[in-house]
């Protein structure tokens, strides 16, 4: 480390330097070092009622995350912390005691982002997991557990993954967290709808306090705690079915766009402020850069879209479905924006992965909600941007990249689709493969409305509403297995996970595979139970 002579008692001595623990990446524990300015800080209760997090896993590091708190749900939204800079240190170890200490350092936790900690930490080994905790005055943190991604170019034989959405507020307690906290993963991906704003929601702390209200359960902190989480927002975390600068509701007042962008700005803050997200993601205002690439060596690349900040106005309001209006099929009309357009045409030409992942929000599939003769779309669905959708399409059967799948929240409901090269046509070419979570906890109300119209969608070939969970996911070079694992309840902190069904993806053979279901529990697009 180019500093081994350096005696104890001179250590000691610069650990009020918050710079050179940080540069050093020293191994002490903390016990050994305690700054005069952190261990004269008292809180009035416990800090860390939120509990940490880690984030954003590259080969080299991750993102942990906690924030100060001991009154989380104080009115005012700064939970409890005087309006002052705190120190907070963090230590990364390769075991569970911290007897092997590999990295430590220290932030600042300031009033101005709800002393919130963002500590990216850098020069960890790749494919390892490691153990870490925070310390803020004489207070310690719960201990979190992470895990690095493989080496770029590295051969990576297996991966096992989870994906979540929609965690609507249902008291405290998640089934679904609490039984994925237990599962063997290397990371989870959430989707999206990680709040539910309500129709009052509009101020910085009215954000904090719905964000800090859903860190209060012990089961999302114990998955958070467990795996690193790579994070999108989708509408609820902003507005319902917000789309760029426009609000829902489309008001005509003439402050109305200046308006939504003050909400925007303070939703994206909170967000940053409550979630394991780097430097690179903190909001500027009402903007945020929140698409990015993660690689898992050759064998997996993710590609996580932003599919809300940059969108057109939706054509219709329909729900569950609409008129389809002839304008979806503009190619102009954008779900990405053109920049992020480009940026996932290169990674997928790019990608030297076998598996080539979109993570994004809504469902991709066409599905016509009229089992008549009519159609009727979802507009806030990529059915609603259907001309753009066709070009990916097309890009991808031009292009070819290696294994291209969807995973999909948003719709509080299990779906296995198709992605064909023309609905309208089931002989047409299968190019890809969706994968549709259920929500955490969400209800999925329009159930009957997806079940009547199975008949006339023949490219899902699995729909349920009943249930929640999430997704679990095995992938090796062979194979892509989806085990969709639910719960009897979402709120019963007894309920047991099991696999409702699973899905198989074959290398180089797009389209999914059942492999198992459970007798009386599967609908399918022949309306069989």
């Amino acid at each position: 480390m180019g500093n081994d002579k350096m005696d104890r008692r001179t250590f000691l001595g610069m650990t009020g330097k918050t710079a050179v623990l940080t540069a050093l990446g020293l191994t002490f524990p903390f016990s050994a070092t305690q700054p005069q300015a952190e261990a004269a800080m008292k809180f009035s209760k416990y800090p860390f009622t939120l509990g940490v997090a880690s984030g954003d896993p590259l080969p080299d590091g991750v993102v942990l995350w906690t924030r100060l708190a001991p009154e989380p749900l104080a009115a005012d939204g700064r939970g409890g912390m005087p309006n002052t800079n705190i120190p907070v240190q963090w230590e990364v170890a390769e075991d569970e005691q911290f007897h092997r200490i590999v990295r430590a350092g220290s932030e600042i936790a300031t009033p101005e982002l709800g002393h919130s900690v963002h500590a990216e930490v850098h020069g960890l080994k790749p494919g390892r997991e490691y153990y870490y905790r925070f310390r803020a005055g004489k207070e310690i943190s719960p201990t979190g557990r992470t895990k690095t991604a493989p080496a770029v170019a590295s051969h990576v034989d297996h991966l096992s993954f989870a994906f979540a959405s929609c965690q609507a507020w249902v008291g405290g307690r998640y089934a679904a967290y609490r039984n994925m906290a237990e599962e063997d993963l290397d990371f989870v991906i959430h989707l999206g709808d990680y709040i539910y704003e309500k129709r009052d929601t509009e101020t910085l702390a009215d954000f904090r306090l719905l964000h800090a209200l859903y860190k209060t359960s012990p089961d999302l902190q114990a998955a958070h705690a467990k795996f690193p989480f790579i994070v999108t927002f989708d509408d609820h975390e902003i507005e319902n079915n917000w789309a760029n600068d426009v609000s829902q509701p489309d008001g005509e007042e003439s402050n109305e766009r200046e308006r939504f962008l003050a909400l925007r700005a303070a939703a994206f803050q909170a967000y940053y402020e409550h979630l394991p997200l780097r430097a690179r993601s903190k909001p500027n205002g009402h903007d945020i850069q929140l698409y990015r690439k993660f690689t898992f060596g050759d064998l997996a690349e993710f590609s996580v879209l932003d599919t809300r900040q940059y969108r057109d106005d939706q054509l219709h309001e329909g729900f569950p479905g609409g008129p389809l209006q002839p304008e979806a099929s503009d190619p102009s009309k954008t779900m990405t924006g053109a920049e992020q357009e480009q940026w996932l045409f290169q990674n997928l030409d790019r990608s030297q992965a076998r598996w080539n992942v979109l993570a994004q929000q809504t469902i991709m599939a066409q599905f016509d909600y009229d089992p008549g003769e009519g159609i009727s779309v979802n507009h806030d669905q990529w059915d609603g941007y259907a001309g753009q959708r066709k070009r990916i399409f097309d890009f991808i059967q031009q292009r070819q990249p290696s294994n291209p799948v969807v995973i999909t929240g948003d719709w509080h409901s299990s779906w296995v689709n198709d992605l064909k090269a023309d609905f309208h046509n089931p002989e047409s070419e299968t190019i890809a493969t969706e994968f549709v979570g259920t929500s955490i906890s969400s209800g999925c109300g329009w159930a009957g409305a997806v079940e009547a119209a199975l008949p006339v969608n023949p490219h899902v070939k699995f729909f349920n509403g009943d249930l929640r969970g999430y997704v679990r996911c095995d992938v090796t070079h062979q194979a892509w297995k989806s085990d969709y694992r639910v719960v009897s309840s979402p709120n019963d902190p007894h309920a047991e996970a099991y696999t409702l069904t699973s899905w198989e993806v074959r290398n180089g053979q797009p389209g999914a595979k059942e492999l198992f279901s459970q007798e009386n529990k599967v609908k399918t697009a022949a309306g069989k139970e």
